[in-house]
């Protein structure tokens, strides 16, 4: 049976991901996207490659554990075949521990980390002052350290699947008719066109502001205090992110919940103080109705498939999502975990 082509529609990090699956296993692949490779949420700053707390174990969880640890290898071969870094390392993550209570809990999970992460990765409870300086502020003084969390930097990342793709001749083209199977990646725009086709919301966008900085940590852990995500990142700047708005009327405009966030960060860490700031990012990230990435089969439109709603985890699901896509477009085969389908979502 002949390979099918394949035509993905939007060049964020779930299209050009798939795109790069599908290549791999030899389809011939067109991208299309009007705005270009990594316009939207994907071309963000942050990159923070977080797990789930180790409990109350569901698919959700399990397939994120999958992707984040089949991440190293993902992004290795990506870089090795166009050339260009995504700023990848897992160097894991310091989180404070705030009371007794939470010390007792994160202690707890560190047993139940050990079975669920199938020992190939650590949480940890551990003094902050083992790692010098670079900590969040804890009132315990101990810290969680989980050896699972990566970083990434999202812009970098897309323009290595981009000249990946490019090296095998795949080009992101602004306008082309399909040919073949029709994969739709098109984020929070496409959770409007399909809110517009259902009888229920299927989702909807948060916007998310966050800051670029000139500090150069070096290789050392990201950090997550006062609700932010503190990321160093390889070449030598450090993202700081996320607000999480529901209601908003300018889309892509920073203002002052932005400038609340670079200051709580910089009481956080000090070290941040007078850093200068490069900057200043808004976007809007796609959220499903149930809040886990929608894939699978469009209702209604043969031969047309949605990969969306990656919301915060979009680049960590990533390489898992992909290889599930090319396996259900290219080989029929329907892998999708609990939760996650399209029609979980209608």
């Amino acid at each position: 049976m002949a390979t099918p082509e394949i035509t993905v529609r939007g060049a964020g990090i779930f299209g050009l991901s798939i795109a790069w699956a599908c290549h791999r296993r030899g389809a011939p692949v067109q991208i299309v996207d009007p705005h270009g490779p990594g316009a939207g949420s994907s071309g963000g700053i942050v990159g923070a490659l977080a797990p789930h707390v180790p409990e109350n174990w569901n698919p959700k969880k399990a397939f994120q554990l999958d992707s984040l640890l089949m991440a190293e290898r993902f992004w290795a071969e990506v870089e090795a075949t166009g050339g260009v870094s995504p700023g990848y390392g897992r160097l894991g993550r310091l989180q404070p521990i705030a009371d007794d209570r939470g010390l007792q809990l994160a202690v707890q999970r560190c047993d139940s980390a050990a079975d669920l992460w199938q020992g190939r990765a650590i949480w940890e409870v551990r003094p902050a002052a083992e790692f010098g300086e670079w900590h969040p502020p804890s009132a315990t003084g101990m810290v969680i350290h989980d050896t699972l969390s990566a970083r990434i930097h999202p812009r970098q990342a897309c323009a290595a699947l981009v000249a990946a793709l490019r090296a095998g001749g795949v080009e992101v083209v602004p306008d082309a008719p399909d040919l073949g199977l029709v994969m739709h990646a098109t984020g929070y725009q496409g959770l409007l066109e399909m809110n517009a086709e259902a009888t229920r919301s299927v989702g909807n966008g948060v916007k998310g502001q966050a800051a670029l900085l000139q500090f150069d940590a070096g290789q050392v852990p990201q950090l997550y205090a006062d609700g932010l995500h503190i990321i160093p990142h390889a070449d030598g700047t450090l993202a700081i992110g996320s607000t999480s708005e529901r209601d908003f009327t300018h889309p892509a405009d920073t203002d002052s919940q932005l400038e609340e966030v670079i200051a709580r960060a910089r009481r956080a860490v000090p070290q941040l103080e007078g850093a200068a700031i490069l900057s200043r990012w808004a976007g809007v990230r796609p959220r499903a109705r149930t809040r886990a990435p929608m894939l699978g089969e469009w209702p209604g439109r043969r031969g047309h498939f949605i990969a969306n709603g990656g919301f915060k985890i979009g680049f960590g699901m990533a390489p898992r999502i992909a290889d599930v896509m090319a396996d259900l477009l290219l080989e029929g085969r329907d892998a999708i975990p609990a939760g996650f389908r399209v029609s979980d979502n209608l």
